[in-house]
């Protein structure tokens, strides 16, 4: 589990308010701690919901859809509280084994979540799909609806997709108007989740900021400077695996493998005399050298493994059937 340099501020953040001001309680604070899954479509800003109320990138982000594809958690401790947020795959119907696999990260979120973070936009209306019907089940799980980009409508707009959300998820405990990518809404939001945790001790030790370990993080760096490099189908073929992480005092030597599934894909992937391929790599660690407060040394290679998305043993191998 990573507890690295970006963890640092994670672990002394306080908030104000009933979980932490001496002079509105002078009995001990209960100790809160609990799950808080956050699902929704692609595109509606999971990511970056995640993102701001870590106050951490943890989770990339790109303008195309299903950039996630993990489910990844993120630990926000307090003196006397431990939210342990889901970032999860967008909802979709899935074509073929990676896409379950994804979805299978969704649903596991959803069976042990304390508190549910349904994330729509401004955008999105949903007509009687599943993942709504299963909301609608879930009567004893406190339900966060949240009305995601409203930097992007006019108020009347943003009062008339509050009233259709609750009109059509009528059990959701709030619904909220945010825009994640400004921030506005996600204090209010802090407060409301915390106030539903239950009485807990904290499930991970307080100065881990996430499960996921380094070489992860480095990993989904790379894949995401493919997403914002690459067009059409080709970021969606491409799985990462870091194949060596050596860290020393004050670099970090890695080596890693773009893998794609077909041979014309690798050439598109290396670019004419290697130059797409050397910008994903500059890109990439100069993310890393951010996030790991270190030197990084990246060598980068591409290999084909043919038709990996529907390959259960590569699946297997890259972390998604668990």
């Amino acid at each position: 589990m990573f507890t690295g340099p970006a963890a640092g501020h994670a672990k002394t953040r306080t908030f104000a308010g009933q979980f932490s001001d001496p002079e509105v309680n002078t009995e001990p604070t209960p100790h809160r701690a609990g799950f808080v899954s956050i699902i929704g479509k692609p595109n509606v800003g999971k990511s970056t919901l995640m993102n701001a109320l870590m106050g951490e990138r943890l989770s990339i982000v790109t303008s195309k859809a299903q950039t996630t594809r993990h489910r990844i958690l993120g630990i926000l401790n307090g003196e006397n509280f431990q939210l342990v947020y889901s970032d999860t795959p967008g909802i979709i119907q899935p074509k073929y084994e990676l896409h379950n696999a994804m979805m299978s990260f969704v649903y596991s979120s959803l069976e042990d979540a304390d508190v549910v973070l349904f994330v729509t936009d401004i955008y999105e209306k949903y007509d009687e799909e599943p993942v709504v019907e299963r909301l609608r089940k879930m009567v004893n799980t406190p339900i966060f609806l949240l009305v995601n980009k409203i930097d992007q409508a006019d108020q009347a707009e943003v009062e008339a997709k509050v009233e259709y959300w609750q009109e059509h998820l009528p059990n959701a405990t709030r619904v909220l108007p945010i825009s994640a990518l400004e921030k506005f809404g996600t204090g209010e939001l802090l407060d409301l989740v915390l106030a539903k945790l239950p009485e807990h001790p904290a499930y991970y030790p307080k100065d881990e900021l996430t499960d996921k370990p380094e070489r992860f993080f480095a990993a989904e760096m790379i894949r995401e400077k493919i997403f914002k490099l690459y067009k059409k189908e080709v970021p969606y073929s491409c799985e990462v695996e870091i194949e060596e992480f050596k860290e020393d005092e004050n670099i970090i030597r890695m080596r890693s493998i773009i893998y794609v599934e077909r041979a014309s894909q690798k050439g598109i992937i290396i670019g004419q005399q290697g130059t797409a391929l050397k910008k994903v790599g500059t890109w990439a660690r100069e993310e890393m050298e951010k996030f790991f407060q270190k030197k990084v040394f990246l060598e980068i290679y591409v290999k084909v493994n043919e038709n990996w998305r529907t390959d259960p043993k590569a699946l297997t191998r890259f972390g998604y059937n668990q």
